[in-house]
């Protein structure tokens, strides 16, 4: 049996269990602790990973997952909401940083203008994965510097489509610029015309079909076997894996199962794309940089700086105020992941040589290990804005930071139905998450924001978005699927509340002890009900009846959440 594969994955386990909590412990981000530990273990390191393309090559999958999970993410009503910023600063953001970048290369390097303009894109463009993590972390993603970020984000992320074609086109000699440019951008309108073609007719109703068998293991082969076909087909036709699963990433952005589908796929996105990472640290030639590591670190202020001084007045432009603009800048500075992509392929098809190669990683690579004091900057600035406010309190900004945040509904049955009813009369936004393939179905059609997902997956919870909601309903009939759910979520996201139905007191004890904020109890609200009707047919005076139900209520929820209460002591009830 041949060990060789078993002892790098072992060596590279290793490497990411010690390196990636150290650095988020020094609040570093895992991202750097990815990068560092690969250059240790390259070639240019200790030298424990020699071969390190085969593993370049799955690495490659965590790219074209992280594309899937983006495209999935480019939801037309998100883009809508954010259209001025996503559009405007956004494009002008990419447009105006990487013709500057372009111009500055093709000068300095003598390099020809595609290429120029290959260099000049990429580094245009941030870290996604970088920067949305160290916001998600500090809970920023709402705040005033969060939102403009998310924007730029959203809007390279889908220049990466168009950058991508590019690069596969500029493998052909005998076009032009001009004419690589312009297939781009046609081939990026195509897939989108095949996009709606393919989800209206094929794509949802094949994930429907799968979903009604109820197996997650069919349901987790079937989302891989949409991303890995895909990218194989797109690769197949001359253009890159990461636009293939783009495209299909589009493709679910408004199915039913798109929840469902980024749960299945996280577990592995996570891994590879650091895998990935680590690749690419690996692939660093250190003794390019020794040789002129001033030099390198000199381009890579300097690429920091002109990021940084085109990005402020730029948002200065757009109304967003001076020190939150200079935050948004901060923050955005660096190079990112898709950098590394487009300069990986580009180098593969032999469009860039092993040295420019090398330097570009290293600038790339430098940039994104500064990230971190960067974000330290940014959120500074920001919250000494905070700080020094005066007419805003804390509490109002929290609350304009949660507003429009969907309230999580667990469970659409009969009773998630109902509550989703008064969630709509009360115009309070909600998203329910149901098992029943059949019942998603039937409710979208009618307009109801209900998705498909497996109540019994904490990944499905992080993908509808359970760390941001201002609450929980969990509304399942299920005593055991509702208790998993109870103790899942009050595990994962301590700090929000948990309101859940119990069948009789025993349930709701469990439930509150289990990290329920609030239970309700079945077998109670039909007594005090039956009871209210009854007794007022009899002619019994409403008040005093109101009365008597009260003090029951008090008597019973006391008991059930164990707390003292200023009521009349009451019988023992079940």
């Amino acid at each position: 049996m041949n060990t060789e594969y078993l002892t790098d994955t072992i060596v590279l386990l290793a490497a990411a269990v010690i390196a990636v909590p150290l650095f988020q412990s020094l609040g570093l981000g895992a991202i750097p602790g990815f990068l560092v530990a690969g250059i240790v273990l390259g070639p240019s390191g200790l030298g424990f990973i020699e071969n390190y393309n085969e593993i370049a090559h799955l690495a490659e999958l965590g790219v074209v997952l992280l594309l899937f999970v983006i495209g999935i993410e480019m939801n037309p009503s998100r883009l809508w909401k954010m259209k001025g910023l996503v559009l405007g600063l956004g494009s002008l953001q990419v447009f105006i940083t990487g013709g500057i970048i372009t111009i500055i290369v093709h000068a300095t390097l003598h390099t020809s203008w595609g290429i120029s303009l290959l260099i000049g894109s990429a580094l245009a463009l941030s870290s996604t994965a970088f920067v949305l993590q160290l916001l998600t972390e500090k809970k920023m993603l709402s705040s005033e510097y969060g939102r403009p970020a998310v924007a730029i984000l959203l809007l390279q992320d889908l220049a990466v489509v168009p950058l991508l074609a590019f690069v596969s086109l500029m493998a052909t000699p005998e076009l032009t610029i001009a004419e690589d440019v312009f297939f781009a951008f046609a081939e990026a309108f195509l897939i989108l015309v095949i996009i709606l073609t393919t989800a209206r007719f094929i794509l949802n109703p094949t994930l429907n079909r799968l979903a009604r068998f109820s197996s997650p293991e069919i349901f987790t082969a079937s989302a891989l076997l949409l991303v890995l076909g895909s990218a194989y087909v797109m690769e197949r036709i001359g253009l890159s894996m990461a636009m293939g699963a783009f495209t299909v990433g589009l493709l679910i952005a408004d199915s039913s199962y798109r929840h469902q589908i980024i749960a299945e796929i996280q577990p592995f996105r996570g891994l590879l794309l650091g895998l990935f990472f680590m690749s690419m640290g690996m692939s660093l030639n250190l003794t390019l940089f020794l040789a002129n590591p001033l030099i390198l670190l000199g381009i890579m202020v300097a690429l920091l700086a002109g990021k940084f001084f085109t990005l402020w007045p730029l948002s200065r432009v757009f109304g967003i105020q001076n020190t939150t603009s200079i935050s948004i800048a901060l923050l955005l500075a660096q190079s990112g992941e898709f950098a590394l992509v487009l300069f990986a392929l580009a180098k593969g098809m032999g469009l860039l040589d092993e040295t420019l190669f090398q330097h570009l990683l290293i600038i790339v690579l430098l940039s994104m290990l500064a990230t971190p004091a960067l974000e330290k900057a940014a959120y500074r600035i920001f919250s000494s804005i905070r700080e020094g406010s005066t007419t805003i309190p804390e509490v109002e900004i929290a609350r304009i930071e949660q507003d429009g945040k969907p309230v999580l509904l667990i469970g659409f049955g009969r009773m998630g139905r109902k509550v989703g009813f008064v969630m709509e009369l009360m115009k309070v936004p909600y998203v329910a998450i149901d098992s029943n393939a059949a019942l998603v179905d039937r409710e979208r059609a009618e307009g109801k924001p209900v998705y498909f997902g497996d109540v019994n997956r904490a990944e499905v919870f992080r993908a509808v978005g359970a760390a941001d909601t201002p609450l929980v309903i969990v509304a399942i009939d299920d005593r055991e699927a509702t208790e998993r759910v109870v103790s899942t979520l009050h595990a994962a996201y301590p700090a929000v509340p948990i309101f859940v139905r119990g069948h009789d007191m025993m349930m709701c004890q469990a439930l509150k002890a289990l990290g329920a904020h609030f239970t309700i109890s079945e077998t109670l609200e039909a007594s005090v009900e039956l009871a209210r009707e009854a007794l007022l047919h009899m002619g019994e005076e409403a008040s005093e009846v109101e009365v008597a139900l009260d003090d029951l209520r008090k008597d019973y929820y006391a008991r059930t959440n164990q707390v003292r209460v200023e009521s009349k002591p009451g019988p023992d009830i079940p």
